[in-house]
């Protein structure tokens, strides 16, 4: 299959151009005037965004909340018994997002040339997940395709929703640590080296803690330059290192370990897991497909594996309950649950369960996050106010005693 750059006209006389796959450019031709556009020229072109603008780079990249609506109307479209080739044109037309158009476009090009929705989806792994793709497989079995992309639009919908909330929580932190660094490099670089020359002319031996800061400040202003490189270097190493499959996991089983951010993370994690198993199992997946698809979409690969495994322990035969307490992941609680449910046959439903108590515990969590984060900045604030308290203002304390005794 070859791309082809197409220019032709509507039966309104409208120019239209594009670029479409097909075996020939006959092949092409026919399919332009299935869809009621006469060719004027078909040339083959060496890939598909060779007849894109020079400017498709600096095309805006599609968003989550672009799927989000995609998926949401075209369940509408779809349970209102519109075509689904016509509900794809209806939503190409009215995208606002170009990136999210042209994806739109391919799409409904491509059931055109006879594939499946799930294997056009599949050609933008970029935009849809395995996931995404996974469950509209499913609804094309199962012939519910408008339902599966409604609880696509829950779950979807549920995931920004945990994003936005953990960004949100931490973004004063952030700040405050931020503004402390900066805070201690411009007292470093500027302060003290001022206060320095001031202290050389007591003639006297300088506290402990004074001396201690003049010996940082001086190796600050020396070596500056050398630590500048030595962080770039670090981050650039850092970012390397979690590029790589490995990195990326350790770093992320060493994130749940954080004394506060660990489990908010771990339960926001464990709630996007149970809340996407339920929908999966409930869908009509496989119980070890539904797990593979459900690591998916956990977002941290170090719980992934353990799911992963979940998987590996019930393709050996073992029970889901089994699993789930050899993965050493889950509470007593969630175990009791998932027990109860594979018990009465509504595994889904327990599971569902669980999504939303952990979706609980994380709300709750991140609105009290800045209770529990703002003891430790206040204390780290009141620990760097005191040593800087402690190192330049006793001398000059001293200095002052020594000239009322003059």
């Amino acid at each position: 299959m070859a791309y082809f750059a197409y220019k032709g006209r509507d039966a309104g006389g409208k120019l239209i151009e594009g670029v479409l796959e097909g075996a020939s450019a006959g092949g092409v031709a026919d399919l332009l005037l299935g869809r009621g556009v006469t060719p004027v020229s078909i040339e083959e072109t060496r890939s598909k965004a060779a007849g894109g603008s020079a400017f498709s780079l600096f095309k805006p990249r599609v968003e989550h909340v672009d799927i989000l609506l995609f998926s949401r109307q075209l369940h509408t479209l779809l349970k209102a018994g519109v075509p689904i080739m016509r509900a794809l044109n209806g939503l190409q037309e009215s995208a606002t997002n170009p990136s999210m158009k042209e994806v739109v476009r391919d799409v409904r090009e491509s059931l055109e040339a006879g594939r499946e929705l799930s294997v056009s989806l599949a050609r933008h792994p970029k935009v849809f997940s395995p996931f995404y793709i996974s469950m509209v497989r499913v609804g094309e079995a199962t012939g519910l395709l408008d339902e599966i992309f409604l609880r696509l639009f829950e779950h979807m919908e549920f995931e920004r929703f945990m994003r936005e909330q953990v960004k949100s929580a931490l973004r004063y932190p952030m700040f405050v640590v931020l503004a402390m660094a900066v805070a201690i490099v411009v007292v470093n670089l500027f302060v003290i080296p001022a206060f320095a020359k001031v202290f050389q002319g007591f003639g006297a031996e300088l506290p402990l803690m004074t001396r201690l800061l003049l010996g940082f400040s001086e190796f600050m202003v020396t070596w500056w330059p050398a630590m500048l490189v030595a962080v770039i270097a670090g981050v650039v190493a850092f970012r390397a290192w979690v590029g790589t499959a490995g990195g990326r996991m350790q770093w992320e089983a060493i994130a749940l370990r954080f004394p506060i951010a660990g489990k908010i993370v771990s339960k926001a994690a464990m709630a996007r897991f149970a809340r996407s198993f339920a929908l999966s199992t409930r869908s009509g997946v496989p119980v070890m497909q539904a797990l593979s698809n459900s690591a998916q979409t956990v977002d941290n690969s170090y719980i992934a594996a353990r799911i992963e495994g979940m998987r590996d322990t019930v393709e050996r035969g073992e029970s889901v309950l089994r699993a789930a307490i050899a993965s050493g992941f889950f509470t007593p609680v969630v175990l009791q649950m998932v027990a109860v449910g594979e018990e009465s046959g509504a595994l889904d439903d327990m599971m569902e369960e669980v999504g939303q108590m952990y979706q609980r515990e994380v709300e709750y969590e991140l609105k009290t996050l800045g209770q529990q984060i703002e003891p430790i900045l206040i204390v780290c604030l009141g620990v760097l106010v005191l040593i800087l308290a402690l190192g330049i203002f006793l001398p000059m304390w001293d200095l002052g005693k020594v000239a009322i005794k003059r």
